[in-house]
């Protein structure tokens, strides 16, 4: 239901919900995607995608650098490192493009605990656990992220408009794809 919320976000953005608010599961409404000064072609879905991303990417940096200094199995710790490099340079990315598309770099999210977010309880509950079952946290964790990110990142690539965006959202597709197959061969 979770991610049948988020997916119909992203579609009322591209039904020409452009302005006031967006429904958001759990009843917070948020303000619809703006695009101040449309540039090459950004559409609806191309700024709730950006907008969207970028806190996603930004909530979960923390439990990537926590995981890659506490996780128990080594390998946890190397996927959390090497995942947090990745989203580190896809931040970089959207936020460049967020700018080029002269979108507003405030997040339109903020306290909002939508799918495919680290909450700040999930990691509370990280840091009061240690060994496997830290390990298995931040694994599940990692997933909803990856698979959140897979599902909001196809909408883009299937509604979106702007050839910059499509090309990130392609490259952003293919490197969850890859993730989450990183991820699935952990015990």
């Amino acid at each position: 239901m979770k991610r049948t919320g988020l997916l119909l976000v992203l579609l009322l953005a591209v039904a020409g919900c452009g302005q006031g608010e967006v429904p958001v599961p759990g009843g917070h409404p948020t303000p619809a995607p703006t695009v101040s000064s449309p540039a090459g072609g950004f559409n609806g879905t191309d700024a709730a995608w950006v907008q969207l991303m970028i806190p996603m990417i930004e909530r979960t940096l923390p439990m990537l650098d926590l995981a890659a200094r506490q996780a128990a199995d080594p390998a946890v710790g190397r996927l959390a490192s090497s995942l947090a490099t990745a989203h580190r340079a896809e931040l970089a990315r959207l936020t460049e493009l967020r700018r080029a598309a002269g979108l507003s770099d405030v997040n339109v999210h903020e306290g909002h605990d939508m799918p495919g977010m680290v909450t700040a309880s999930e990691l509370d509950a990280m840091r009061s656990a240690d060994g496997k079952a830290f390990d298995g946290l931040f694994l599940r964790f990692l997933r909803d992220h990856l698979d959140q990110s897979v599902l909001v990142t196809r909408g883009e690539r299937g509604s979106g408009a702007d050839p910059r965006a499509l090309a990130l959202a392609t490259d952003v597709e293919r490197s969850r794809t890859t993730q989450l197959a990183r991820l699935e061969k952990l015990p």
